[in-house]
């Protein structure tokens, strides 16, 4: 009999597509993926080199359990540098991929019963997250036609005695909205009101109208979820981190000391490489997402799927299918089986993106484009429901 907190974990339904397709492929089927949010580019060239150098140097030990100081220090300089904000190394907690530090944070700070206000939709693992901590996931809709943004107004009618934290995500997993500073700004005057904000900023620096803000530009009350995965195609090497309020980092680390003694040494290195050495690589990635995205939003239309304003950041389309089902789990599934083309269903990310499916362009353009065609096909051939 398992624990009650783990029999409340619902699957992560962009896997599940993803392991199908593999038993497909092992059958002799050509699959294209657009389920996951990985950057098929390979790791930059100066960050491979760092952490070659690095086990070279022996730099295979144990560290210290906020991670190494050049590390904290240049992830320090990246939000002073980019944002205008100053953090100091002592507030960063480095961790093995940004999973863990939310992780350690909720367990940390969630009490039973503690309420976290989600946008819906919202990247599917949060409610998990919450529910491991014992914590309440209260969901607030965001719609379409308003580009998925988090309403300010909305969110405070749903604030209570209950309410310990609002957590949002620009730009976002799966709607690629990004938050404009004025809604951070109003988010962020109601932390008067008791929350706290956990802004999860794992996809900034692939913004490609507009321009990304983290949380600490407009309060201290905030915690910040970032790493390495997606802005430096690193998302094998699980690298993480965590920006905290001083008065929280002891617990954490204590935590993380208990748990996971610290974060890879040599795979730090590469971090530091990362954010001092690899600025146009990023540039240059975002450059070729963002020829991606706009073929990917004009290929969706062209077939079918619905697709109101753009995107602007990350590198998803969450597509609105509702004139061709209301059950995207289903629907998912028999596009992977017919057509061969890997998508996650919509209510993996909530109630309120039903319908929808969400396509990833973190795959190369001619891939892409294929599985546009093949999906345009099959939605031509299928009959109406």
């Amino acid at each position: 009999m398992s624990a009650k907190r783990t029999e409340e974990i619902t699957p992560f339904l962009a896997v599940e597509v993803f392991e199908r397709a593999q038993e497909l492929e092992r059958q002799g089927h050509e699959v294209i993926h657009l389920e996951f949010g990985e950057p098929d580019f390979e790791t930059p060239a100066v960050i491979r080199e760092a952490a070659e150098r690095a086990l070279r140097d022996g730099r295979t030990k144990y560290t210290h359990s906020l991670g190494i100081l050049p590390l904290r220090e240049a992830i320090a300089e990246h939000y002073l540098k980019t944002y205008g904000v100053a953090v100091s190394p002592d507030q960063v907690l480095v961790t093995a991929g940004t999973s863990p530090a939310m992780l350690l944070l909720f367990t940390a700070f969630l009490g039973s019963g503690d309420e976290v206000i989600l946008s819906d939709p919202h990247y599917a693992c949060y409610p998990n997250f919450i529910r491991y901590a014992e914590g309440r996931a209260v969901y607030v809709p965001a719609f379409e036609d308003d580009a998925f943004q988090f309403r300010p107004e909305a969110v405070a009618e749903r604030l209570g005695a209950g309410t310990k934290v609002i957590l949002i995500n620009s730009p976002a997993n799966p709607t690629g909205t990004l938050l404009s500073a004025e809604r951070m700004a109003a988010l962020a005057d109601l932390t008067d009101r008791g929350p706290w904000i956990v802004s999860d900023e794992i996809y900034h620096g692939l913004v490609y109208e507009g321009k990304e803000h983290t949380i600490l530009e407009f309060t201290d009350r905030a915690f910040v979820l970032n790493g390495f995965s997606k802005a430096y195609a690193m998302t094998g090497w699980r690298l993480g981190y965590l920006i905290a309020p001083k008065t929280f980092i002891r617990t954490l680390q204590k935590l993380h000391q208990n748990f996971f003694i610290s974060a890879n040494d040599f795979i730090q290195w590469a971090g530091v490489a990362a954010l001092r050495e690899a600025g146009e690589e990023v540039v240059r990635f975002r450059r070729i997402f963002d020829e991606r995205r706009r073929a990917t939003v004009a290929g969706l239309r062209a077939i079918g799927l619905g697709v109101g304003p753009e995107p602007t950041g990350a590198f998803y389309v969450l597509a609105n299918a509702r004139r061709f089902t209301q059950r995207s789990y289903d629907f998912a599934f028999e596009i992977l089986q017919h057509a061969h083309v890997a998508l996650t269903p919509g209510i993996d990310f909530g109630a309120n993106a039903e319908g929808y499916l969400r396509v990833s362009y973190a795959n190369a353009l001619p891939r892409i484009e294929e599985g546009l065609r093949r999906l345009g096909g099959f939605l031509q051939a299928r009959p109406s429901p």
